[in-house]
């Protein structure tokens, strides 16, 4: 695949494009705007267990992971966060992104470690946030049934990854959901909503980001 660039969004903070599959990584309207209003803001923060299990489609920039380790160390709140990604950035590519320069200048160290850590196997990177990042296609592996608090489901648009859309695929996150699990997605489009109701969720329309899009969707696992 074609090298992605860095681009710069209306935030200040950077994202990636690929020009190969004419899609970002985030929204050019605010990368880490973004990532705080959908994940953190109306994620993290809405689901109450603790300890938690997250799992991510897409791990991407490591940019939610890393406002989640921020979060769950001011919080003290143990974290195993998994997140899956078939076409790892390398920690040379993440680093020039300079989110940690933006964020948490202090922490730099810990950014690094996000993309450093081995992949296909739990990592502790601080007491409160395990990393356990899983270099597959999602469409090929299994999921354990019942087991993850949260979704942060990131995957590309649906008119890039389709299969990453469909009834089967979101059938199965639904049921690697724990009862009251939580899933937050930028998507809002209509038919996403469906689906996501077909399998077995209860869906909410969400305000979008600020400067963003309109709407975001979270849905809940009975």
């Amino acid at each position: 695949m074609e090298q992605p660039r860095i681009e710069i969004t209306a935030d200040g903070s950077a994202t990636l494009y690929l020009p190969e599959m004419d899609e970002h990584y985030h929204s050019v309207k605010g990368a880490l705007t973004e990532s705080r209003h959908i994940f953190i803001q109306s994620g993290f923060y809405f689901s109450k267990a603790d300890p938690l299990a997250i799992f991510e489609v897409g791990f991407g920039t490591g940019l939610n992971a890393f406002l989640t380790l921020l979060e769950c160390g001011k919080q003290q709140r143990k974290t195993l966060y998994h997140s899956i990604e078939l076409y790892p950035l390398s920690p040379e590519q993440a680093n020039k992104l300079e989110y940690p320069h933006i964020i948490a200048p202090q922490q730099t160290s810990l950014f690094e470690r996000i993309h450093s850590a081995a992949w296909d196997e739990p990592v502790e990177i601080t007491p409160y946030f395990t990393l356990h990042k899983i270099n597959a296609d999602l469409r090929q592996i299994g999921l354990p049934k019942e087991s993850f608090d949260l979704i942060y489901y990131d995957a590309f648009a649906p008119e890039k990854q389709p299969d990453l859309w469909d009834d089967e695929t979101l059938g199965k996150i639904s049921e690697s959901m724990k009862s009251q699990g939580v899933l937050t997605t930028y998507c809002a489009k209509g038919e996403v909503r469906r689906r996501l109701q077909r399998a077995g969720l209860t869906v909410e329309r969400l305000q979008g980001p600020p400067g963003g899009k309109r709407e975001i969707l979270r849905a809940t696992k009975p």
